[in-house]
């Protein structure tokens, strides 16, 4: 992080470094499997199992959730918000064979000046094992670089998920580096892969392993 340009707002960006992506806009995926949406009413049951389940807070390297009338009027708020976010996108997941909320994929941390973003996933336990974090992954990741027209998603994930690894790998993702003793956990410190792919590893991925985005906006 550049501390300066953090604290001061730093100078103008030169044409060539300015990024314009359209985070306002929220598409419809729609794979084989699952379609990526805009958040519903009618998913918070769905999000309230998974912050509740300590297996994916644990996954996620999260605190556990204390659940009360304030704590459950926060995550609603939170998620009521999601399509008004100019600077990150976040998504729902739908399974297609039940039409029922089964996770979240977030592209956030956004840096115009660098055309980059973070991305994060979650799945609630309905939506595990079943290939259907590859595939969101897959879409979302097609969508970034096809309409965002970002250069780099990069993530952390945890030693402790190679599963969610694997997800990432199938994806395009590669590791760059590791962060040491990066997470408290009761057995001790967990080490934590950071993960990148660019636009132009997308673009030299087989045509099995990516989405090529056709939606509402062409």
């Amino acid at each position: 992080m550049n501390l300066l340009v953090d604290l001061l707002g730093g100078p103008e960006l030169p044409d060539h470094r300015r990024m314009v992506a359209d985070f306002l806009f929220k598409p419809v995926l729609t794979g084989d499997k699952v379609v990526l949406r805009p958040f519903e009413p009618g998913d918070f049951a769905g999000i309230k199992e998974a912050l509740l389940d300590p297996e994916v807070m644990r996954l996620t390297g999260s605190q556990p959730v204390v659940w009360d009338q304030a704590a459950e009027a926060r995550m609603r708020e939170w998620y009521d918000t999601r399509a008004e976010q100019a600077d990150r996108l976040d998504l729902a997941v739908e399974d297609r064979a039940t039409g029922d909320w089964v996770g979240e994929v977030v592209l956030n941390k956004w840096d115009p000046a660098n055309a980059a973003c973070n991305f994060r996933i979650m799945f609630g336990p309905s939506g595990q094992d079943r290939g259907l974090g590859t595939e969101a992954t897959r879409l979302m990741i097609g969508y970034a670089f096809q309409r965002l027209g970002l250069h780099r998603i990069s993530l952390e994930v945890y030693n402790f998920n190679p599963r969610a690894r694997r997800v990432y790998e199938k994806a395009g993702f590669v590791a760059e580096g590791v962060l040491r003793d990066a997470l408290r956990t009761g057995d001790g410190w967990v080490d934590a892969t950071v993960m990148a792919i660019l636009a132009d590893d997308w673009r030299a991925l087989p045509e099995e392993r990516k989405a090529l985005i056709y939606d509402q906006q062409g």
